[in-house]
């Protein structure tokens, strides 16, 4: 279930939950993001591979490229005991932009995107099942927790992939994390 918060920018205590999708996904296209929810319901390995991924969801793959005619598509995905986790979450943490539009669909687990557009912080927890568009040049970083776990397919319309684009603020830091704000959910 996707989860909203919104923040002012300078007060990351006083946040406005929204758990109700249809009114995260209004509150979302108002600032141009898009948030849609698909079947993410084929069964992989937890260590399914990037093919085996691409290959489960080529049906919901081929629908987005058809639209938007994506030059590159991978598989990013994480679990707890991943030797590599913690530098991988410290590369994302970091507020950054792209040039290219952000697609993200998550197959498993959840993720924490938070996207910083005029004056607020919007928190979007995203979980199995969710698809988000971030519009490009969208100031925003994500937090998978200390305990990652989650697989998402992302999609480019450019050859090289991800590359963010830092802006060298320290805001992540004023915000609850993902381990903070899932605990304070519950």
């Amino acid at each position: 279930m996707a989860v909203l918060t919104i923040y002012p920018d300078n007060k990351p205590e006083q946040g406005d939950v929204i758990k109700d999708f249809d009114a995260i996904a209004g509150a979302l296209k108002d600032v141009g993001v898009e948030l849609e929810h698909w079947d993410a319901g084929k069964t992989l390995h937890k260590d399914a591979a990037q093919e085996e991924v691409l290959t489960a969801y080529k049906d919901s793959i081929d629908k987005l490229n058809d639209k938007y005619g994506f030059k590159s598509i991978d598989v990013i995905g994480l679990n707890p005991d991943h030797p590599d986790k913690d530098v991988m979450r410290q590369k994302f943490l970091a507020e950054h932009t792209h040039a290219d539009f952000e697609v993200r669909f998550f197959v498993e687990g959840s993720g924490l995107f938070y996207l910083h557009i005029g004056d607020k912080v919007y928190t979007l927890l995203c979980e199995k099942g969710d698809l988000i568009s971030v519009p490009a040049n969208t100031t925003h970083w994500f937090d998978m927790g200390t305990k990652p776990y989650f697989k998402c397919i992302r999609f480019f319309t450019t050859p090289e992939g991800w590359v963010g684009n830092f802006t060298g603020s320290d805001i992540a830091k004023r915000f609850p994390d993902y381990d903070q704000y899932t605990t304070a959910l519950n």
